[in-house]
């Protein structure tokens, strides 16, 4: 078994792989904690934890991620926070809802009484699962700050569009806010000039190769029921490549966190070369393992129809060649050598 891989977690996953989000949320709470091991020394455990996850079921894998990554904001914006006016304890489930898009704002307000947040917000994935919420809202024209939420009184799903046939059972539908209590997280654009916002990057990529692994061990596994010709082999030794790069990747991204070397204009291009790799391996799998094995594991095999749909949503939050071309205003405003 590879080196990354929590054996304990396999089994703990694949008991949860029917989809059951409730069950998987209990996971989250179980692994909390985990996520203290970032930048702190213990990272690369954090990644193959996420990698493990994403080997089995990415339903798991992408409803226990954005749990973790919370646990790790409120860690990095240290001491001194107090959830308590928004009911958080150890039994919270948290998701981060940080993106935007055209037609929805959401806005934060400070009152007498404290932070309240009012609007509209995209991409809000198991909200209605959640108890809790990391959410990016705007405290000025341009300004924008997180804060913590409940996902209780004030908050509303708006209509659903969820009509992905990947990661089905991970509804990612937007939210009406109004006048919802809200604990700053750290100041205006704290958020994204952390640190961790990078290594919240990686961590998602991890989970990308974790289900690449998987789709390539569905090849080994036939290789074994029938020996493979010379485009068999070749297939198999294309997927080892780019696997292998992939890791060694993740491997050197968990070694210069933990050594302090990915604060900054670093960590943003070293986010954004692990992620470049992660998902061009993604696609790789997807796209050779389908070559390989034809039709009849996308129609008859259960689990592999599920991980390829999932993976192919999943692997979307790279954005392809526009992620690629910020990759090389990076290159060229930091220099090759960064």
């Amino acid at each position: 078994m590879t080196s990354w891989v929590r054996a304990d977690l396999v089994e703990r996953a694949r008991h949860l792989a029917a989809g059951d989000r409730a069950d998987a949320l209990t996971l989250a709470r179980e692994l909390s904690g985990v996520e203290e091991g970032l930048g702190r020394g213990d990272t690369w455990s954090y990644f193959g934890v996420l990698a493990t996850l994403g080997s089995v079921d990415l339903t798991v894998a992408r409803t226990l991620e954005p749990h973790l990554d919370a646990l790790s904001i409120l860690d990095q914006a240290g001491p001194g926070l107090d959830l308590s006016t928004i009911g958080a304890d150890g039994d919270a489930t948290w998701g981060v809802y940080a993106a935007h898009a055209p037609g929805a704002r959401l806005d934060a307000e400070q009152r007498a009484s404290g932070w309240v947040l009012d609007g509209t917000k995209p991409w809000c994935s198991l909200a209605a699962d959640l108890s809790h919420a990391i959410i990016t809202a705007h405290t000025g024209p341009t300004s924008r700050r997180a804060f913590a939420i409940a996902l209780g009184e004030g908050v509303s799903p708006l209509p659903g569009t969820w009509v992905s046939r990947g990661l089905v059972d991970v509804p990612s539908g937007g939210l009406r806010l109004d006048g919802v209590t809200a604990v700053p997280v750290g100041e205006d654009e704290w958020y994204l000039t952390r640190p961790g916002f990078a290594w919240g990057g990686i961590a998602v990529a991890a989970v990308w190769f974790g289900a690449a692994q998987a789709l390539r061990d569905q090849l080994v596994a036939a290789a074994g029921r029938r020996d493979p010709d010379q485009v068999g082999l070749m297939h198999l030794g294309h997927l080892d490549a780019v696997l292998f790069a992939a890791e060694t990747a993740l491997r050197h991204a968990a070694e210069v966190i933990d050594a302090g070397g990915a604060d900054g204009p670093a960590g943003a291009v070293l986010a954004a070369r692990v992620r470049a790799v992660a998902a061009a391996a993604a696609e790789t799998c997807l796209s050779v393992v389908g070559h390989a094995l034809g039709p009849a594991p996308l129609t008859a095999d259960e689990e592999h129809a599920r991980r390829v749909a999932d993976l192919t949503v999943y692997v979307r939050q790279h954005h392809a060649e526009r992620d690629l071309a910020a990759l090389g205003s990076m290159v060229l405003q930091s220099g090759p050598d960064l």
